[in-house]
């Protein structure tokens, strides 16, 4: 019986090398650990007066992170990495369909976890997940694979696209299909509501969507519905329309919706040139709202100051550029989409959180990837660098 169990289990080719294997891309592993052990000091100092006071121990939200985020994403990282790219094209659906029921499951009275108005979470044992950050990559990894076989191929030469023939009649029932697919995502989390998830998904599959080799109207058209489906929510939703205005000038509310993002400036112009010190900056006492999620880029700002903070943008723009390195060097369509897709993914979510914290963006409360505390988010980002240092095994030479 366990014999047959394995031979089925090798037939399926989960771990099959991919065609022409090699090694892995270093550089993207030493950014991405950088960025890690970055994230590590800024959550150990950030969240430490905030879990003495709740749980009388100082590295309870740390060990969290460590023990819910870290080692289970280490390993999903590991295992997708060595697993066969071809499989997981072919198991897309399924991962995405498993990704809905869990988004449903967020409903279910028992299951489904509110916290501060939003319903996000579901709860299993000890264990807490939030599907909206598993969506980022299964719907990344579906419409890369969608994609990969209903639009033309990608032949890429520097930053040019060589087109072949290909009906305009399909490409529009491309069109039509890619709207109902994203309007089915938007239904699940617009409820929640997780509309800044949504926002950076969307944001994300058109961009892959445009990279596919579609025609530009087509994306034009796209982000015309996406503008007017904006305004709509911010016009039916106060909340959303004063958070608008407090961007716009955060005087009209400084001690509600506007208290934040003072005191996030006031933490990063804390700061100066070289940081107050590790561990040694005041806004994270009670003052800076979510100092250990949405807020910790202000936090690791003041401690570490402009040069703390230029060098994680700048590991952020050297994990893009890696990223796309690794994507302009596949010929695999399934994974340049992919490898693009989980690059943007992570790119936007950064620079949204970081420009949402010194006053470019609005408020999102999205946690910056690698350094926010949050298991969700944490394991979905080193899956992603898992595919992408999968797909780099079977690039071309990646020149640094």
């Amino acid at each position: 019986m366990l014999k047959n169990i394995i031979n089925k289990i090798k037939k399926l080719k989960i771990f099959e090398k991919n065609q022409k294997e090699g090694s892995p891309d270093y550089v993207l592993v030493t950014i991405t650990a950088s960025l890690i052990i970055l994230g590590t000091l800024a959550l150990t100092s950030a969240s430490a007066p905030l879990s003495q006071e709740i749980f009388n121990n100082p590295y309870h939200f740390l060990n969290r992170q460590i023990f819910f985020g870290f080692f289970p994403g280490l390993i999903l990282a590991f295992l997708i990495f060595k697993i066969n790219l071809n499989f997981l094209k072919k198991i897309t659906p399924i991962l995405l369909l498993i990704n809905l029921i869990l988004l449903a499951l967020v409903f279910v009275p028992g299951i489904g976890v509110e916290l501060w108005g939003a319903t996000r979470w579901i709860r299993i044992g000890p264990i807490s997940l939030q599907p909206a950050e598993f969506l980022k990559i299964t719907f990344v990894l579906y419409v890369a694979s969608w994609l990969s076989v209903r639009t033309p191929e990608i032949k890429i030469k520097n930053k040019l696209y060589k087109n072949i023939n290909k009906t305009e009649k399909g490409l529009s029932q491309t069109l039509i299909a890619f709207l109902v697919i994203i309007s089915i995502i938007s239904f699940f989390l617009i409820f929640q509501p997780a509309f800044s998830t949504l926002a950076i998904i969307i944001l994300t599959v058109v961009l892959m969507y445009f990279l596919a080799n579609t025609p530009l109207w087509h994306t034009i058209l796209i982000f015309l519905i996406g503008l007017s489906g904006l305004i709509f929510l911010i016009k039916f939703t106060p909340y959303r329309l004063e958070r608008l205005l407090v961007f716009l000038d955060p005087g009209i509310d400084p001690m509600g919706m506007g208290f934040q993002i003072r005191q996030a400036l006031i933490a990063i112009g804390s700061g100066g040139i070289f940081g107050r010190g590790i561990g040694m900056g005041i806004q994270k006492f009670g003052f800076l709202p979510a100092s250990i999620s949405d807020s910790i880029f202000a936090v690791f700002a003041e401690e570490t100051g402009f040069i703390g903070s230029i060098v994680l943008i700048f590991l952020f723009v050297f994990f893009t550029l890696r990223g796309f390195k690794i994507a302009q060097s596949n010929q695999d369509k399934f994974s340049q989409l992919t490898a693009y897709g989980i690059t943007l993914w992570i790119i936007i979510q950064a620079f949204v959180n970081i420009g949402s914290m010194i006053g470019l963006l609005p408020l999102t409360g999205i946690p910056l990837p690698f350094i926010s505390h949050g298991g969700s988010a944490l394991i979905t980002a080193l899956v992603g660098v898992g595919i992408l240092l999968n797909i780099s095994k079977s690039s071309k030479h990646i020149s640094i």
